[in-house]
């Protein structure tokens, strides 16, 4: 196995979930008709991905389902809800469904509203844009991200790691008017934020995806410099040296990278 698939494996377990981006500068009225326009773009809805989901489960796991349904129509407060709601989105990513999984962190951010119940639903929906392969379910999952991360961003405007994700979920998903959107977003961050670590360790993980090992190693460096037990950046530097055939450095930074992921 190559330093590479080592470092991808340590990698695998949710970049995606530690991310944000930064406010927008358009209009409020602005924002609201072009999330109606995402949402009415996206061809489904959690209820025809329900329907469509249950079809392809075993019947244990269906059984599994309905017991917790069960108590949720019984139940009479919110917080008991809250828990159900829980328990729903954890099956249900358990069984490789994240569009579903958000759906239930969302009917709980609706609940609690707060920053963090925000974000818990915008970065599910996050995995499932990443694992989505139709398209219409890659598109609902954009838009309800955006949606929820923009929320929770709202509830803290000072926390990067909303922008950040919000940001991800753009270069993931690139709109068909503007695909670099989330690459500039990043970048519009590092200009208002300069040496910050996860920004950088971002702008250099989006440099090795488009195969700019030089840039990748100069950001994800900068980022080590900020701060150097950053474990996504030590990884995907490691992998960045590797690909520039600097076996030294690649050696150096697998072993670093292997070092934090066993902490």
């Amino acid at each position: 196995m190559t330093n590479a698939q080592r470092i991808a494996i340590l990698l695998a377990a949710g970049l995606f979930a530690s991310l944000y981006f930064g406010f927008d500068t358009k209009p409020e009225t602005q924002k609201r008709v072009e999330r109606q326009r995402a949402l009415q773009a996206t061809s489904t809805d959690a209820t025809a991905l329900i329907a469509q989901a249950r079809g392809q489960l075993s019947g244990d796991k269906i059984s599994a389902l309905a017991a917790i349904e069960h108590e949720l129509e019984a139940a009479t407060d919110d917080a008991a809800r809250v828990e159900l709601y829980k328990e729903l989105s954890a099956k249900w990513f358990d069984f490789g469904k994240p569009a579903i999984a958000g759906h239930y962190a969302g009917l709980i951010a609706e609940i609690e509203e707060t920053e963090d119940a925000w974000s818990i639903a915008g970065t599910t929906y996050s995995i499932c844009i990443q694992q989505a392969q139709e398209q219409k379910v890659k598109a609902y999952c954009a838009a309800k991200a955006i949606e929820s991360l923009e929320k929770a961003a709202s509830l803290n405007p000072g926390n990067l790691q909303h922008r950040v994700n919000l940001a991800l979920v753009y270069t993931e998903n690139p709109p068909k008017d503007n695909p670099m959107k989330g690459i500039l977003m990043l970048v519009d961050l590092n200009k208002k934020h300069p040496g910050n670590a996860m920004i950088l360790t971002q702008l250099g993980r989006l440099a090795i995806k488009t195969g700019q090992y030089e840039k990748a190693v100069e950001r994800l460096g900068a980022a080590i410099s900020a701060e150097p037990e950053n474990r996504n950046a030590n990884c995907l530097l490691a992998q960045a040296y590797e690909a520039l055939g600097n076996v030294k450095e690649a050696n150096r930074f697998s072993q670093k990278c292997e070092q934090l992921s066993s902490q």
